[in-house]
């Protein structure tokens, strides 16, 4: 049945002329019929450079955005509307605004998981594995970091000669991992190496061989000479990497790894939004994309 949907799904992609991006954490079945894969960033910068003239992202709703943010010209599609990411979401625009003037002599830097509008007032994006780059490249010495206070308190100690200014925030399902959970799967592997997103908490951190983004986990793996893995990052990566290095052993660092707002996309949304039938079309007004494209190019400036 799921090889059927999936022959479908190819068929009326090719047929409509739709370029899918699946982000890393879908599920296996969706990422198989992906134009491309990948963490969100990537994903737009793909879809940016699709000759396609409609996109359907499989992942949450910054994500769609952002590639509507540097590809208005396209029809952008999300595969299932309720699709959010409460990161990205427990700040917004009026927020940052009042914060701002609370600290007018920082550089604002938004963690890509943020909405469109929450980019609009601030300075530049960064994505996990660009942060640290980026922020050493900033003229400003203070700095404001959003959301995630956990992968700021990271680029804060990869980066001490910058005052970084740090909210409460981040996401909930990497911060629920404990220092207890990383000392007992260590323990229970003790031939794997721990790779850890820096999302989660320092105290889960410090114990990690490897830090880095989901793309920088999954390369770490695939390239190392260890056999033997925990990973600290959505369960979904694991089940990847079980595909593409069966030679491999790859073990959950918690079971509460799990990101609901990215498992609610199914393969049958997937067919539903080709069909015209589900999803839920991303529109933004021009001013909006213009502010926000400004910290995104920023990015892309100082990480170059």
């Amino acid at each position: 049945m799921i090889k059927n949907i999936q022959e479908e799904i190819l068929r009326l992609k090719k047929e409509k002329d739709v370029c899918i991006l699946a982000h890393s954490y879908v599920a296996h079945e969706i990422s198989e019929i992906a134009d491309f894969t990948g963490d969100s960033y990537a994903l737009s910068v793909k879809a940016k450079n699709a000759p396609q003239k409609t996109v359907l992202m499989v992942g949450v709703r910054f994500m769609a955005e952002t590639v509507k943010i540097l590809s208005p010209e396209k029809t952008v599609l999300l595969s299932h509307p309720e699709a959010g990411c409460p990161m990205a979401e427990q700040m917004d625009k009026a927020y940052i605004e009042t914060v701002k003037q609370q600290y007018p002599d920082y550089t604002v830097v938004a963690y890509i998981n943020t909405t469109a509008a929450l980019k609009t007032v601030c300075d530049v994006c960064v994505t996990s594995s660009s942060a640290v780059k980026i922020v050493k490249q900033i003229e400003n010495k203070n700095i404001l970091f959003i959301p995630d206070c956990n992968l700021g308190a990271y680029v804060r100690e990869q980066v001490p000669n910058k005052n970084i200014k740090l909210l409460q925030g981040g996401c909930p399902i990497h911060a629920s991992v404990t220092e207890e959970e990383a000392v007992s799967a260590k323990k229970k592997h003790p031939d794997a190496q721990l790779l850890v997103h820096p999302e989660c908490v320092a105290a889960v951190v410090k114990h990690a061989d490897y830090v880095g983004s989901t793309s920088g986990i999954m390369d770490y793996a695939m390239q190392s000479d260890c056999r033997e893995f925990i990973i600290g990052t959505e369960l979904s990566i694991a089940e990847h990497l079980q595909y593409v290095c069966p030679d491999k052993k790859f073990h959950y660092l918690s079971q509460k790894l799990i990101c609901p707002n990215m498992k609610i996309s199914t393969l049958m949304d997937v067919y539903h939004a080709l069909c015209g039938e589900a999803g839920a079309e991303i529109v933004l007004d021009a001013d909006t994309i213009a502010k926000a494209r400004r910290c995104i190019d920023e990015m892309i400036r100082l990480g170059g």
